[in-house]
């Protein structure tokens, strides 16, 4: 069994670049010390690289770089850093040295989860472990508004009134759809009020915390009564762990099983009942005033929106505008999601304009990430934004909340309206205006990106590369086996492959995709080969392009990866033709796995060391070992 020296736990709400990011720079750090170690990442797909009780025990300490509840208990006795997952990001370093000099505390636990235990034994403050609570509830909440808010918009794909069985615009399988994506949406309250109270009180939390947001949700105190809730049914359950701890071991089922549930359900409930009417008035007021300024004052709400969401990217303050965001969707308010979208998109596109602009200002490294931001930024993942911002961040975050802010003017100005909470240009087809929405956003990105190209232009890198460029970082390139390993076999890779143009490699990729079992449709698979290259073109640098296809005739999720005899013509950023193809096939409901497989790629490709090595590969044999390294 291997030991390691460090085991650490990231997280993030969403699930989907911060957690995985914090993941790599935490390795890499360890690796610098010449120590082992093992992350644990709890991201959207659930938790990977689980600890044994054997690894926590052997490990000299324990880092924890996350925003959402990791359970924190089983590490009792053991030297533990609690940090957010951004300084786990920027700060790896750091973490690692203080836990090989010994200069943590010890955390203990006292048998249950003690919230002061947590706060005064660990390096996080109590308004990190608030935020942690907070963003547990969020993180559960998220999938359902996802579900809910697609769903819903797609049923008026028949009519504004299609739900409805006395309008003349009713449709029985839209009256389905709403009537599912209404239930969806309607758990979001309890939902984040159960999980907050979850990552207090644990498993009796996560009762009282049900039971008290269903209170909140019935008597129309919105997601402010369920924030509000899931504290109070949290702290309810440790005041009775409290109250109770000194009856013997023997009864601690009951405890559990009835004490808890009993007598936290009916205080936290009582309480959450008479707080209902000012929590209501509140709720109510609070949604009618963000719904005036959307009619009333575009231009302040977009420049308050793009300053929030652009100032920490992902942190407290992106969220609490995300959070209002999710809630209004909640209540069939479309339009300021829409805002909020586009000025957490905006950022990463930015940073590939500003290396279109200004390609000696920046390293081969930081040219190659500003590339893969336009595919990243697409998908809605703000996070590949932050080591532009990290660089000089007391410049370059007002840039980048310059460009945010006028996206989400331009979108609250034209009335546009986005269902879904995340996803970005993947949901177009369900978005009022989308050519004009997706316009804004490149304004607004061009904008800071052109800003972002002079404010760094003084760093310029003439012909030489930095010590990061040249380190060899292996461990920087390690992806989860079970993002692409599971999805790239022998069979999928084909070397040598004639093809003279673009759409005869799609027929190809089409082909392959039959033949290999992957699809039962070669037409069909080539044909959202084609649709999604017309929305933007996949092609990356240094000859490589990242083409994929979704469609319900693809049965399950698979990567090939193609050499091409000779390179053909393709639209990519240096403008150089292309020899290299990573594609992926993705079924239609792949519960947004494709956008974990094309971050893993992506942050591949940013190293120039995995490019080089995929270039000289000249077997099967040599790719597959390639990705699998």
């Amino acid at each position: 069994m291997t030991k390691y020296t460090i085991i650490a736990a990231t997280g993030c709400p969403t699930g989907i670049a911060h957690t995985y990011m914090a993941q790599e720079a935490l390795e890499e750090a360890a690796k610098k010390r010449g120590v082992s170690i093992k992350v644990e990442t709890h991201g959207q797909s659930g938790t990977e690289n689980q600890f044994t009780p054997e690894e926590i025990s052997n490990a000299k300490g324990v880092i924890i770089a996350a925003d959402k509840d990791v359970d924190i208990e089983r590490f009792d006795g053991k030297r533990l850093i609690n940090v957010s997952v951004t300084k786990g990001m920027k700060e790896p370093d750091e973490l690692v040295s203080k836990i090989l000099d010994d200069d943590v505390p010890i955390y203990h636990s006292n048998g249950q989860y003690n919230k002061e235990d947590q706060i005064s034994t660990t390096n996080g403050t109590f308004w990190h472990s608030i935020y942690v609570d907070l963003m547990n509830g969020v993180s559960h909440m998220l999938p359902l508004v996802v579900a809910g808010g697609v769903l819903t918009a797609i049923s008026f794909f028949w009519g504004i009134n299609s739900a409805d069985p006395n309008s003349a615009q009713f449709n029985s399988f839209a009256q389905l759809l709403n009537t599912i994506g209404g239930f969806a949406m309607n758990l979001m309250v309890p939902v984040l009020c159960a999980y907050i109270a979850e990552a207090i009180g644990k498993r009796s939390g996560l009762v009282v915390g049900f039971a008290t947001g269903m209170i909140a949700y019935t008597n129309g105190t919105g997601f402010l009564g369920g924030i509000v809730g899931g504290f109070l049914a949290g702290y309810t359950v440790v005041l009775l762990q409290h109250l109770f701890k000194k009856l013997p071991k023997s009864l601690d089922g009951l405890k559990q099983i009835f004490l808890f549930p009993v007598i936290g359900v009916f205080i936290s409930g009582a309480i959450m009942w008479y707080m209902s009417v000012p929590m209501k008035d509140i709720n109510t007021g609070m949604m009618a005033f963000l719904k005036g300024m959307e009619n009333s004052s575009p231009l302040v709400l977009g420049l308050i929106i793009g300053i929030m969401c652009a100032s920490d990217m992902g942190g407290p303050i992106n969220k609490a505008a995300y959070l209002t965001g999710t809630a209004l969707l909640a209540q069939g308010n479309y339009f300021f999601m829409a805002g909020v979208s586009a000025a957490c998109i905006a950022p990463p596109l930015a940073t590939g304009f500003s290396v279109l602009f200004n390609r000696k200002a920046y390293s081969e490294n930081e040219r190659s990430a500003g590339y893969v931001n336009f595919l990243l930024g697409s998908t809605h993942i703000t996070e590949g934004a932050i080591p532009f911002a990290a660089k000089n961040p007391l410049i370059n975050i007002p840039i980048f909340m310059v460009g945010s802010s006028i996206a989400a003017i331009l979108t609250y100005t034209t009335r546009i309206s986005v269902p879904a909470p995340h996803g970005g240009f993947i949901v177009l087809p369900l978005v009022n205006k989308p050519f004009l929405w997706v316009l804004f956003i490149v304004i607004g990105a061009i904008v800071s990106g052109l800003l972002l190209s002079l404010a760094d232009g003084h760093k310029a890198h003439v012909g030489e590369k930095t010590l990061e460029d040249k380190r060899e970082v292996s461990n920087e390139r390690k992806v989860n086996d079970e993002s692409l390993d599971s999805i790239l076999t022998v069979d999928n890779i084909k070397v040598n492959v004639d093809v003279e143009s673009r759409d005869e490699l799609l027929r190809y990729l089409s082909n392959l995709s039959v033949s290999n079992g992957y699809s039962s449709d070669a037409n069909a698979v080539y044909n959202k080969y084609l649709a999604r290259e017309s929305a933007g073109s996949t092609g990356m640098e240094k000859g490589i392009a990242i083409p994929h296809a979704q469609d319900n005739t693809i049965n399950t999720s698979a990567m090939l990866v193609l050499k091409l005899k000779q390179p053909i013509e393709w639209k990519t950023f240096d403008n150089q033709p292309v020899d290299t193809v990573i594609s992926f096939l993705i079924p239609e409901r792949d519960q947004g796995n494709h956008l974990r497989y094309l971050s893993s790629v992506s942050k591949l490709l940013m190293h120039e060391s995995f490019v080089q090595e995929l270039k000289n590969a000249k077997s099967v044999e040599e790719i597959a070992a390639l990705f699998k390294k």
